[in-house]
């Protein structure tokens, strides 16, 4: 043991996924970005607002941060 305070950092190597998506969301993804623009003054692709809308669902849902501390993580 180093007795360092920082633990040793987790895998954080990207995964890609693909999607596909029906055309009526990917429309709606795309008006989104484009009222995101709208409101922010800078675009951003889709593809970096679809990551934070699941980061933000996921950290919203209780019932899965219960789970998740609850031991269901090693289930996945």
């Amino acid at each position: 043991m180093s007795g360092l305070k920082l633990g040793r950092l987790p895998d954080r190597t990207p995964l890609k996924i693909s999607l596909v998506l029906p055309p009526d969301l990917h429309h709606a993804l795309q008006q989104y970005a484009e009222i995101y623009r709208e409101t922010y003054g800078e675009a951003q692709p889709v593809s970096e607002l679809i990551l934070a809308m699941l980061a933000a669902f996921l950290a919203s849902d209780r019932a899965f941060a219960k789970m998740r501390a609850g031991g269901a993580e090693r289930l996945l």
